[in-house]
Formats: C-alpha cells, sequence, structure tokens
C-alpha cells in the first residue's frame, strides 16, 4: 500500500471529523424577512394561498398552505442540481410538480437554494433556513417532514444528519421522505458518469475532436471552453443519432448505441441527459468544490458487455481520482448514515437516472451508520425518475406520520405500504404500482469497481 502524503492524511481526517459533527440548528432565522403573499400555481389556487421571499443567502421561496390545512409542513428540497443563478420560477414549478401534498391536506415549502451546482450541504442549510422562516413567520407545525426528490434527497438526508436538534433541543424534522433518491453519495453516485464520458470518447472520438485541445475527461470541460449543451446534443447526434429512431440510424450508430447501452447499463434515451452532467456538472463540482482537481476516476474499472471487451477495456482513457478531491466532494456530497428520526425511501424499480441499486448503497450506509432500523425502502414498477403516481406521496407522508405517531408499533412495511395505497386511488387517481416484495442487487452488480485512494 503506497505511504499516502502527510497533508492529504491531515485534510481527509479533518474533513472526516466534520462531516460527522451534526450542526445544531444553523442558520439563524432572527434576521429573515417575513414572506409576502403571492399567486399560488392554478391547481391549487382554489384550495391554498401562498407566499414568497427571498431569503438572507440569496435563496428564493415559495410556501403553500392549504384551506384545509392538516397541520403538518412537507419542507421539500429538490432535484437538479440547476447550474447559474437561482430564479424564483424554479420554486414555482416545484410547487407545480408537488402539488399533490397541498391538495392531500399539507402545508408545503421548496427553496432554489442560493446557488447554482453540486453543493450539498449548502442546499440543507437554505432547506433549515426556509424551515425556520416558516416557523418564525407563517405557523408552527405539528410535524415536519423533510422531503427531498433526485439529487435532493441527498441534500434532504445531509440536512437531516446536519440538523438534529434545535436551540430549544426539539427536533427540526420529524421524519425523512426520499423519492427517486441519489443515495449513494457524491463519490460513488456518479462513477457510472465517469464511464460514460470515456466510453463514448472511446467509441466517438469527438468530445473533445482530435483537432482540439485535450484534458481529462474526469474534469467535465477545460476552464473557458464555451460549450453549450446545445452543443454537445448537437456532437452527440452526429456520432449516435439519438434524435432519430433506431430504425433511421445507421448499422454504426446503432451499435454504438447499444454498446453504450449494454456496457453503462442505461437505457439510449438516457444517454444524452447522463452526458450532460459528466460534463457540465463534472466541471462545476471540479472548478468549483474541489479545488481544480477531480474526484472522479476508472482506475481498475472492468467493462463489459461490449462487442469486445478486450479492445473497449485496453483503449478507454483511464484516470485516478485525486485523492484530496476526493475527500473534499466527500465532506460535501457523501452520507454518514447517522439520521435520528424515521426515514422512507421509493423509487421506481426501471428508474433511468437514479437507479435502484443506488438504494442499496443507501441501505449499507445507514446500518453502517447505526441508523438502519430507522428506514424503510419502497420501490414501485414505474420507470420513470421524475415523479411517480400522485396516490404514491401521500400513501408514503401517511405512512410517515403513523410511524412517527406512534412509535415503531406502526413501523410500515413495503407490504402495508402497498396495501395502504389503494384506498388513495378513490381520491387522488390511479397510479398504486408497489412492488413489495422486491430487493434491489447491490451498486456493485450495475457499476463496475475501482480503485479508491
Amino acid at each position: 500500500m503506497t505511504a499516502r502524503p502527510r497533508h492529504t492524511i491531515v485534510l481527509c481526517a479533518a474533513l472526516a471529523l466534520a462531516a460527522c459533527a451534526p450542526w445544531q440548528d444553523k442558520p439563524r432565522a432572527a434576521a429573515e424577512a417575513a414572506p409576502t403573499a403571492a399567486a399560488c400555481p392554478q391547481d391549487i389556487a382554489a384550495i391554498a394561498r401562498c407566499l414568497s421571499g427571498q431569503d438572507s443567502a440569496g435563496a428564493y421561496y415559495l410556501i403553500a398552505l392549504p384551506r384545509d390545512w392538516n397541520g403538518h409542513l412537507v419542507l421539500h428540497a429538490h432535484g437538479g442540481p440547476a447550474l447559474g443563478a437561482p430564479q424564483p420560477a424554479r420554486a414555482v414549478e416545484d410547487l407545480e410538480r408537488w402539488s399533490i401534498m397541498v391538495r392531500a391536506g399539507y402545508a408545503w415549502a421548496g427553496s432554489t437554494f442560493r446557488q447554482g451546482g453540486v453543493a450539498v450541504r449548502a442546499a440543507a442549510e437554505d432547506t433549515e433556513r426556509l424551515r425556520q422562516i416558516f416557523v418564525r413567520h407563517v405557523a408552527q407545525p405539528r410535524r415536519t417532514l423533510l422531503h427531498g426528490q433526485s439529487w435532493g434527497a441527498s441534500v434532504a438526508a445531509k440536512g437531516a444528519e446536519m440538523f438534529q436538534r434545535t436551540a430549544g433541543g426539539q427536533r427540526p424534522y420529524d421524519a425523512v421522505l426520499l423519492t427517486s433518491g441519489v443515495l449513494a453519495g457524491g463519490t460513488r453516485s456518479y462513477d457510472f458518469r465517469t464511464d460514460l464520458r470515456v466510453v463514448y470518447q472511446y467509441l466517438c472520438g469527438n468530445h473533445p475532436r482530435p483537432t482540439e485541445p485535450q484534458y481529462a475527461l474526469n474534469t467535465g470541460l477545460p476552464p473557458g471552453d464555451p460549450m453549450t449543451q446545445a452543443d454537445l446534443r448537437a456532437r452527440v447526434n452526429e456520432c449516435l443519432a439519438l434524435d432519430k429512431p433506431a430504425a433511421e440510424r445507421t448499422p454504426a450508430q446503432q451499435r454504438k448505441v447499444q454498446t453504450l447501452v449494454d456496457v453503462i447499463r442505461i437505457p439510449a434515451s438516457a444517454i444524452l441527459g447522463h452526458l450532460n452532467w459528466a460534463t457540465f456538472h463534472f466541471r462545476d463540482v471540479v472548478q468549483h468544490r474541489t479545488g481544480g482537481a477531480s474526484p472522479f476516476g476508472n482506475a481498475g474499472a472492468v467493462y463489459q458487455g461490449s462487442p469486445d471487451d478486450a479492445a473497449l477495456n485496453a483503449g478507454v482513457l483511464r484516470y485516478r481520482a485525486d485523492p484530496e478531491a476526493v475527500a473534499r466532494f466527500a465532506q460535501d456530497a457523501d452520507l454518514q448514515g447517522s439520521i435520528p428520526v424515521p426515514v422512507l425511501t421509493a423509487k421506481g424499480i426501471g428508474d433511468p437516472t437514479a437507479f435502484v441499486e443506488l438504494d442499496a448503497q443507501f441501505k449499507a450506509t445507514m446500518e453502517r451508520g447505526g441508523s438502519g432500523a430507522r428506514l424503510v425502502q419502497t420501490f414501485t414498477r414505474h420507470d420513470t425518475h421524475s415523479y411517480l403516481s400522485d396516490p404514491t406521496y401521500p400513501t408514503l407522508l401517511a405512512a410517515l406520520l403513523r410511524w412517527v405517531d406512534e412509535g415503531d408499533a406502526a413501523k410500515p412495511t413495503p407490504e402495508a405500504i402497498a396495501r395502504q395505497c389503494a384506498p388513495m386511488e378513490a381520491r387522488f387517481g390511479k397510479g398504486c404500482a408497489f412492488a413489495p416484495d422486491y430487493v434491489p442487487a447491490p451498486l456493485a452488480t450495475r457499476v463496475a469497481e475501482r480503485e479508491r485512494s
């Protein structure tokens, strides 16, 4: 085993200590202005009143209070993350998507976060700041349920670890709901996107082109590169013709598409989206979060599923993650599994964005952190990521509330949740699809293991 430089060991130890220390009721909301009346999205305008504002850190937020409020607050952490400055419209879009929670009687509050990019702790702080604004200026909820969706699930889980007690000694969050979550931590959740970059480049050779300056693909893009998402889409379609039906692609294009599908194990429809992440979000991480070095690597990864695996493994570019970058990224984006309240997760078995094996890794993290008994995982037969179905979410929230109110005697099981969903369809429409017997395989069965510093 190669000796690590002393400065790396010191940095890793310091970051590990910081990651394990729960924050206590920060940031404070005493200086926060009260929200003002705002228009509600059309589908809840008749049943709720809305409030909006911008917090002291620069994040916009939106709050909805149903007229028949059940007294409970759903505090929402959105997915993405978006890149660039926050916009008020983001909170409106989130409330429109999650209006089911208001229609089910819950108050809802969502922040845009103060900044774009992959900054998990900052987003968790913004979410907690919004909770304090709600309590100070709107109402004291009976229960506060912290909801994270997609990347926001990692924000919610991190926030539940960071903020475990208020100044008054109370729990800020009574329970946590994580849906379609990216839950394996930043240093593992994005391994397959590193793999996608190198396999795509092996097959297509146009990101970058041979005539362009070469750079390490695990950095996303070099500083100052003017590439846009439209530019990337054009290159991908040039090589793979993803903008055409499979029957209209050339045989060579279809072979390359199929190789990516078989090796990376994502559907063809998800290739461009994940390449965007592995380009622009990787650049954000490297240039703004980890000091210019990359926390992503594929050293030692063995790829399988192509027409010629030996040639593929010999030909792909290889990168070793920088140890200090890994430590910095882990401090922000990895989870410790130390959540002191009930946690319920839900994910579609066919989720093409945050696949189910990430949840197996999260379960292992929770068990390692001593919170395994406070976790219940559910899966549905959906193959979507952004939204499962209207009756799914009220079912999950109701199960969480029973667990909180009645204790472990009411701890839900996947079977019980599946049964409880059916009556919800009478009020919220069809869409129950829980698969109570499903158990995801370990992450290593989906994503090639690799050497880690």
